[in-house]
């Protein structure tokens, strides 16, 4: 039956159905205008349609809790994060969530008037819950561009990929599953290569569990289905804490230093981001490991960090329109 259509039900008789089926996981404010609605529809469904638009209201204040109450948790957890970072960037997410049910936060800075971008960029922070610095760099990067974004890239900003693992009381690598993110990309062989890589070479280290299929874990669907929409030129992934540069992909000239930090080449993994976009999809993958998980580099440093990521960015990320390395010229793992 038609369920829903722009977040109401198509018909009286499939609000009926929808009433008595009910949905799992609201808010208790979004139940209370679900429950006003299926009462005025019970009682007065034949000459009052407003209970499609009580539930559609409800629906629609629902998402809009959920991302201030995310904002909230993220400022407590973070002290270089405030909730007016969070809750007043202007923040997108689409239907699809964490495992428990946050919304996955997004930022786009598209074309400015009279200027063509060179190229996309997708730039991540929080793919491991733990890694606080990954987080908070990002949104200090959001500030910047809301400030500064002068239409040489389009960018899309996704300051926290892993919510459920941040926002655990003691907060951890994986998500809510125990997956590890950064171990459930499709890459080739990934059944039999993650399983060996999580049982041999980790000892089954919890902290690196792949997971039972590639792309099991709601997190990191968002971000294959966002690669493949949004078609980056480049991504730039945030970690810590071990203070280098990393770099998958094509043939190009990756960054020798950013900052303070070098490049030092960590190799790649099965089911990794950088195995996945940048070995096998030909996608520049730029990694940046920040020296410290708990502790923000110093204002300096960070200033010539992102200015030092521009410059790498706009010397060697071909334009959208210029001629794209092929997956022939990639380079393998190191």
């Amino acid at each position: 039956m038609p369920l829903l259509r722009d977040g109401r039900p198509t018909s009286a008789q499939s609000m009926n159905d929808w009433c008595n089926k009910g949905i799992v996981g609201f808010t208790t404010a979004l139940w209370m205008g679900v429950l006003t609605a299926c009462y005025a529809t019970e009682h007065d469904q034949a000459e009052n349609p407003a209970p499609t638009d009580a539930l559609a209201a409800a629906i629609a204040n629902n998402a809009q809790t959920s991302v201030v109450d995310l904002c909230k948790r993220v400022a407590r957890k973070l002290a270089s994060v405030s909730y007016e970072d969070c809750a007043e960037a202007n923040f997108e997410h689409n239907e699809l969530r964490s495992v428990e049910g946050s919304p996955i936060l997004y930022k786009e800075y598209g074309v400015v008037e009279n200027r063509k971008p060179q190229a996309r960029i997708l730039l991540i922070g929080g793919i491991h819950g733990d890694e606080y610095t990954s987080v908070s760099m990002v949104f200090q990067w959001v500030r910047k561009l809301n400030e500064y974004h002068s239409g040489l890239f389009e960018w899309r900003v996704v300051p926290l990929l892993n919510p459920d693992g941040l926002l655990k009381s003691q907060s951890q690598r994986t998500n809510a599953n125990g997956v590890d993110l950064n171990r459930n990309f499709p890459t080739p062989n990934w059944d039999e290569l993650s399983q060996r890589h999580w049982v041999k070479d980790t000892g089954r280290n919890p902290r690196r569990y792949p997971g039972t299929t590639p792309v099991s874990e709601p997190e990191s669907k968002w971000l294959v289905d966002t690669i493949a929409q949004f078609k980056p030129d480049a991504i730039v992934s945030l970690h810590a804490p071990y203070g280098v540069l990393d770099f998958d992909g094509p043939r190009t000239s990756p960054p020798q230093r950013l900052g303070n930090l070098r490049l030092q080449l960590l190799g790649t993994y099965p089911g990794s981001l950088g195995n996945y976009a940048g070995v096998n999809n030909g996608i520049p993958v730029v990694t940046i490991e920040l020296p410290n998980a708990g502790t923000m580099p110093k204002g300096d440093q960070a200033a010539r960090l992102w200015m030092d990521l521009v410059g790498w960015l706009k010397n060697n990320i071909v334009p959208q329109d210029g001629q794209k390395v092929t997956a022939a010229d990639q380079a393998g793992p190191s």
